[in-house]
């Protein structure tokens, strides 16, 4: 599956808005496939993350959220919805299911009822391994769940004067897993 012609048909242009999904879908890779290789017994498709990691806000586009130079006009609590529509159209449906699971870290039908929000009536909860680690590390969601894959305890965003001047930063993750309590992250 190659994510990036998927990518460039649906943000043709060098602009702003790309840039935010690019940059954020990679920081949401690269923290995806850390957990991948510190987890093998998770048998988990290392290129099928990487691909779901750089799609599941592939829906923004059409979503109104000028503050991430998203002009379109439907709510952005629709842009799972929208990318799996936009996936599924690929002939990629679990790609589909990665991003209408990821919004929220998961909603329930319960929770689109009675918060009326604009979404089909039907539960939107990850279920996979791979729903599940894109759910958490695109949104650093904390909650319990059965499969405790990388339970993060604590972060912390560090920014010297040349990480500012370049762009980018250290994120430190504290976590749960015994085989890797600590790290840090270089993200852009």
């Amino acid at each position: 599956m190659d994510y990036q012609t998927i990518i460039d048909k649906y943000y043709p242009e060098d602009n702003a808005l790309r840039h935010v999904l690019i940059t954020h879908s990679q920081s949401v890779a690269h923290m995806a496939l850390q957990i991948v290789s510190s987890h093998p017994k998770l048998n988990l498709d290392p290129d099928f993350v990487l691909a779901a990691a750089m799609l599941h806000d592939i829906g923004i586009f059409r979503c109104d959220a000028p503050g991430i130079y998203c002009y379109g006009t439907e709510p952005y609590i629709c842009h799972g919805r929208i990318g799996a529509e936009l996936l599924r159209a690929e002939g990629l449906p679990r790609l589909a299911r990665v991003c209408e699971r990821h919004t929220g870290a998961g909603i329930t039908r319960q929770e689109i009822e009675k918060q009326h929000l604009p979404l089909p009536d039907q539960d939107f909860l990850p279920e996979t391994t791979e729903e599940k680690l894109i759910c958490r590390t695109g949104f650093f969601n904390i909650t319990e769940d059965e499969i405790d894959l990388y339970k993060i305890t604590d972060k912390r965003l560090k920014l010297t004067f040349g990480q500012r001047m370049v762009g980018c930063g250290t994120v430190h993750v504290c976590s749960r897993d015994v085989s890797l309590p600590e790290f840090d992250m270089i993200v852009k």
